[in-house]
């Protein structure tokens, strides 16, 4: 019989790497299972400058960090994808793909996945010129000629990380002003090999065993243009991974779960936390903030449960 933990977080991101120091700290028995590498997306981030009391560090490094924390208190990680999470009575099914787990209570801490573009040959030339990910693949495109789509923090981010590295950086959005930080794209601007270009789409991408070529519209006057490139980064940002939520946990129209300011769902003993959550902000911060919240009211409900 699979032996019944006290409490499983499923995502081993910054919110639910803090879960698992808060519920060990408070003496539960917690695995933490995570599908990927521990610090879920700031692993594909070049620095974090937002993170109280850290002035800049590496996305990686941050990771690094926070899973050192977790292993010098001996949380154990599971390495595996999970399949689908039952909610329903006193024991919570956690299914992955190697085993079945189970716990008294769960945290959702899954976070979001990529957006794509959804255009042909997008997802046939990935890994040979299209990426999502500028911290891990821009170092192949050292004085070569790259675009990005997107127009949030992370696309600003990734241009400026690339225009360090690549000759020639086209930054492309759809709109006319940026959603990200005035302070990025004010930086960008001083960038003399950044060319952004604004009300417009990638609408084909063209180049068989690697990227050749992309095609630019432009939204307004539906002029195309053919560009010649060597890597295309798509930071259109990310989306919730739900597919393994039990179809009765309330989710918004977005696909976010819902939850209380405890980090509640509508299911006793299952909370969700960070970017999985209809939170009103995606930051790292938040999901540590979530991931203590939650942790320290899976605790008060264990206990109850115990009693």
């Amino acid at each position: 019989m699979n032996k019944l933990y006290d409490l499983i977080v499923v995502g081993g991101g910054p919110g639910g790497i803090t879960a698992g120091i808060y519920a060990k700290r408070a003496g539960l028995d917690v695995v933490i299972i995570e599908r990927n590498v521990p610090g879920g997306a700031i692993t594909t981030t070049s620095e974090v400058e937002n993170y109280t009391g850290i002035t800049k560090i590496g996305g990686i490094e941050l990771a690094t960090k926070m899973f050192e924390h977790a292993s010098s208190l001996s949380i154990p990680f599971i390495w595996d994808e999970v399949k689908k999470i039952i909610p329903d009575g006193e024991e919570k099914v956690v299914e992955c793909y190697q085993e079945t787990y189970k716990a008294k209570a769960v945290i959702i801490a899954v976070g979001a996945s990529v957006r794509k573009l959804n255009i042909d040959k997008e997802r046939q030339l990935i890994g040979k010129g299209v990426s999502y990910c500028a911290t891990c693949d821009g170092s192949l495109y050292k004085d070569k000629i790259v675009a990005i789509v997107g127009g949030g923090n992370t696309a600003l981010e990734d241009c400026l990380y690339l225009s360090n590295i690549a000759k020639k950086v086209y930054l492309i959005h759809r709109r006319e002003e940026f959603r990200g930080q005035n302070i990025l794209v004010n930086q960008l601007k001083e960038k003399s090999n950044v060319q952004l270009i604004l009300n417009s789409v990638v609408s084909d991408i063209n180049g068989d065993n690697k990227i050749e070529s992309i095609v630019v519209e432009n939204k307004i006057t539906k002029v195309k243009q053919e560009i010649k490139i060597d890597g295309l980064f798509i930071c259109i940002g990310r989306g919730p991974d739900t597919e393994m939520i039990d179809g009765n946990i309330n989710i918004n129209s977005s696909g976010y779960i819902i939850t209380d300011e405890n980090m509640k769902t509508n299911y006793d003993g299952i909370y969700a936390i960070g970017d999985i959550r209809n939170s009103p902000l995606k930051q790292i911060l938040c999901a540590c903030s979530d991931g203590a919240i939650a942790s320290t009211k899976a605790f008060e409900y264990i206990k109850t449960k115990n009693k």
